[in-house]
């Protein structure tokens, strides 16, 4: 039998044949590679978002809190807080630890002793990396606080 030299074109030689599968090999690896910093960045923005929460509530209940409460050294405020945030049971979860400093404001005004400045510094681990957020407001001794019903 013979064989038309046209068939014998169509195929594909070694070389041609283990170049696609280096192409293949390279588009796989970085379709993974894709992938898992998508989701490295999914999982950083939600720990962000955790943070920026938790900063936001320690600063809302701030408003439930008198002047006197706020100034006084028994510590209405807790100055140290811990807040677990598991996302599914499956996984350990991120735990934020947090603190609330309240300091005199550093200005010369004469009503500077009538406002405070209030951090509160969260901080987690993900991974090998230290994260933290801080945020840092003015209380005032007339401000919101005072007008609770």
């Amino acid at each position: 039998m013979r064989i038309s030299k046209k068939r014998l074109q169509a195929a594909f030689g070694l070389t041609e044949s283990l170049i696609g599968v280096v192409i293949i090999g390279v588009v796989f690896t970085a379709l993974y590679a894709g992938m898992t910093t998508g989701f490295q960045s999914v999982r950083s923005a939600r720990e962000n978002l955790r943070a920026t929460q938790i900063l936001l509530e320690k600063f809302e209940s701030l408003r439930l809190y008198n002047w006197d409460q706020i100034t006084s050294t028994n510590s209405y405020i807790p100055r140290e807080f811990t807040n677990h945030y598991v996302l599914n049971p499956t996984t350990a979860g991120t735990v934020y630890t947090g603190r609330v400093s309240i300091d005199p404001v550093p200005i010369t005004e004469v009503y500077r002793d009538d406002m405070r400045s209030v951090t509160v510094t969260v901080e987690w681990q993900t991974g090998n990396t230290r994260r933290s957020r801080t945020f840092t407001s003015y209380v005032a001794k007339y401000g919101l606080q005072h007008y609770i019903y």
